[in-house]
């Protein structure tokens, strides 16, 4: 079996996510492979992509992809592309029907290993929970997105493209005017070799 095997088939979490508002069963969505030159480290699936398999196959994803600057099929390329969030499955809604955090638990049985068996080019760190483990806690997502430059060009930190960020980018036109350019060249350049 391989690595992305043995994610697909876990079921750690399925007390916690019977648990949730949801009631759901696990469902991991796993989509990388090792060729993959481009890395998105996100946080965790939301009740769209936990319906479709595909990662980032909601209005989240359609962002990214403009703030990436790649088409849907380039996106989808295994080859080029790994998406591998903190937590490979959706965790659920609280009471509040909110996202849930993804389990720890996930993190801390796959990532690791995930780690080992990808080297990509460039690697884009998107949302608190793949900031605070890749790159430490303390900062909070707007100082780490705006020190993009001290880990650039192997790694962007990025919000998340979450429609609730909407005033987090209006707050921030540096995102958009600075960063976002230099992110799509970077991109263009890591495909394209």
């Amino acid at each position: 079996m391989t690595l992305q095997d043995d994610i697909s088939a876990c079921r750690l979490c399925a007390d916690r996510f019977a648990a949730t508002q949801t009631a759901h069963t696990p469902r991991p969505v796993v989509w990388f492979h090792a060729r993959a030159r481009l890395r998105i480290i996100g946080q965790a699936p939301g009740m769209r992509v936990h319906q479709s398999g595909r990662p980032f196959d909601d209005p989240s994803g359609d962002r990214l992809r403009d703030w990436m600057g790649v088409d849907h099929d380039t996106f989808y390329n295994r080859d080029l592309i790994a998406i591998t969030p903190m937590g490979f499955c959706f965790p659920g809604y609280d009471a509040k029907k909110a996202d849930l955090p993804p389990p720890k638990l996930c993190a801390q049985t796959w990532a690791d290993r995930v780690d080992d068996a990808l080297s990509p080019e460039l690697t884009l760190i998107v949302g608190s929970y793949a900031q605070a483990r890749h790159l430490g806690r303390g900062k909070g997502v707007t100082q780490t997105v705006r020190d993009w430059r001290a880990h650039a060009p192997r790694l962007f930190p990025l919000p998340h493209p979450s429609w609730r960020n909407t005033g987090w980018l209006k707050k921030n036109p540096w995102f958009e005017a600075d960063l976002l350019p230099e992110l799509r060249a970077r991109i263009r350049d890591v495909l394209t070799t």
